[in-house]
């Protein structure tokens, strides 16, 4: 339930939830900086400080922030410091910050999401792990393998991501399957199998984790820890791998809105954790074609909305190995941050999604068309 008089009388009764920036007082707020909680209701503030504030007056703020229970966020970005404080609204009774000293004004607002909107972080954010990089004019591309399956298929993937010009590699250690009887997996087989490719090529290791459970064994052979899209709104999950100290690449559920997928992505990065990506692969409509419907409209629309890197994943999003490369090429001509694609071997022989990995030479002619596009519009992989 959310609040629908956000009065300034509204704001000082039990249960309201904060959010305080200290900026510029030229610079407006009233747009999308406030954050909704799954099931709860919420009223939005945010406190706006003189210019050329004292730091101890920052301070002071935060220090309130943080004896009312809430977590208080600091976050710098070029031209103005916010503290996003998120917390319990049955644990808080939020005061007035008219008569702080330094406080210029004190407005009410009310939105979504606030963490990943660009609103509150104007420039775009590039997330590095390794040599990959994602975000800001740089395009990073990650590919491997669906399964781990052996040492000789996973390492020979490696480096042909590496030749190929990608800088992470991917492949899953568990499996998420529609069957029970379909290939789970090596697990942490599969994790130390991937440790050893890295150690040869030096790429970064994405990995799929399932459970809250797996979270530090994943974290602790894995450089990028990837929500698969069955597990979108597995919230306890989300908090688990915003606490993990590990990048992580949030696929989209193939029902859910983009406000939903953003709202997902608030659970992590409320745990600390900024180095979020959210990746777009596909989803479900009436069509029969490909295996999901891959909306690249996505792509533009999500760069006005967040500062966070947007991945594409072709391979999902077709079905098809012979849509990927044309699609890899539309997304980066979309302005995508980045690609997933997955590449085999021996597709014909792969224990699970043959039908839509390319072989090498693919990848390789789908990175050479990806790259010219990519200069065009003055971009660089990384």
């Amino acid at each position: 339930m959310v609040c629908e008089n956000p009065s300034k009388e509204n704001l000082k009764t039990p249960g309201s939830l904060g959010f305080f920036c200290c900026a510029r007082p030229n610079v407006s707020f009233r747009s999308n900086l406030s954050y909704l909680l799954p099931g709860k209701c919420t009223h939005r503030m945010i406190v706006v400080m003189d210019q050329n504030v004292a730091d101890e007056l920052i301070d002071n703020v935060t220090k309130r922030v943080q004896e009312l229970g809430l977590k208080a966020h600091v976050i710098r970005g070029t031209e103005r410091t916010v503290i996003a404080a998120v917390g319990d609204e049955r644990m808080v009774k939020v005061e007035s910050f008219e008569s702080f000293p330094g406080v210029a004004e004190v407005m009410p607002i009310l939105a979504p999401y606030k963490m990943a909107s660009r609103e509150l972080k104007p420039e775009s954010t590039q997330v590095k792990v390794g040599p990959f990089r994602a975000g800001a004019g740089v395009i990073g591309v990650i590919g491997g393998p669906c399964s781990v399956e052996s040492e000789e298929q996973i390492v020979q993937s490696a480096k042909a991501v590496k030749a190929a010009g990608g800088t992470a590699l991917r492949g899953g250690a568990f499996k998420p399957r529609t069957s029970p009887y379909s290939f789970q997996g090596m697990k942490e087989e599969g994790l130390k199998l991937l440790a050893l490719a890295r150690q040869e090529t030096g790429l970064a290791v994405v990995t799929e984790v399932m459970s809250t459970e797996d979270v530090p064994l994943v974290a602790k052979y894995a450089d990028v820890l990837q929500i698969g899209a069955r597990n979108m709104q597995n919230y306890r999950l989300l908090e688990a791998v915003g606490r993990s100290g590990r990048a992580v690449l949030l696929k989209r559920g193939p029902s859910a809105s983009i406000e939903e997928w953003l709202l997902a992505a608030e659970y992590i990065l409320n745990e600390g954790n900024p180095d979020v990506m959210l990746c777009e692969r596909g989803i479900r409509t009436f069509e029969t074609h490909t295996r999901f419907t891959l909306p690249l409209a996505t792509v533009p629309y999500l760069h006005r909305k967040t500062h966070l890197p947007v991945i594409v994943d072709p391979s999902h999003g077709t079905g098809h190995s012979y849509l990927v490369a044309d699609m890899a090429a539309a997304s980066v001509a979309a302005g995508a941050d980045g690609l997933i694609v997955e590449m085999h071997p021996n597709p014909e022989k792969a224990m699970s999604d043959g039908y839509q990995s390319l072989d090498f030479k693919q990848f390789q002619e789908m990175m050479n068309r990806c790259n010219v596009i990519a200069k065009a519009l003055g971009k660089t992989f990384g």
